[in-house]
């Protein structure tokens, strides 16, 4: 549990580089939440950006978010990072999305080893929706 506990507060200064041991494979469900990355990463799935006209660039969001043992989120996710450039619709349309992948996707099935080691703590996690022009 010190491991877990350590890999993550270390994931969390190095802004969720660092992963959380997998453990055996045959010790937990194929579809079961056991570290940091593969939290990101479902969330990351159920995110749909909104549909943008075909020049709009993109954005990034960034937010805090905190589950309980069982994943389900405590309080309300925090907004902490918007592209300098996006527009008040960009952001309720972003917004949007991201509340509607909060809510597809929760409660995460995590682990017990998981569910013990996160709960309570904020995760910070971005979505990057930027388009690369194409010369």
């Amino acid at each position: 549990m010190w491991r877990t506990f350590l890999q993550i507060v270390a994931a969390a200064l190095l802004g969720w580089s660092v992963q959380v041991g997998e453990g055996h494979a045959q010790d937990k469900p194929a579809d079961t939440v056991s570290s940091v990355a593969q939290v990101v990463a479902r969330l990351s799935k159920c995110f749909k950006p909104p549909q943008l006209p075909p020049d709009h660039p993109g954005l990034e969001i960034g937010f805090l978010v905190t589950f309980n043992r069982t994943g389900d989120i405590l309080g309300k996710p925090r907004i902490t990072y918007e592209s300098e450039y996006a527009s008040d619709n960009d952001r309720l349309l972003y917004r949007t999305a991201l509340a509607e992948a909060l809510e597809r996707c929760t409660p995460l099935p995590f682990t017990e080893s998981l569910g013990n080691a996160v709960a309570g703590r904020p995760l910070r996690v971005k979505f990057d929706n930027r388009r690369t022009k194409s010369t």
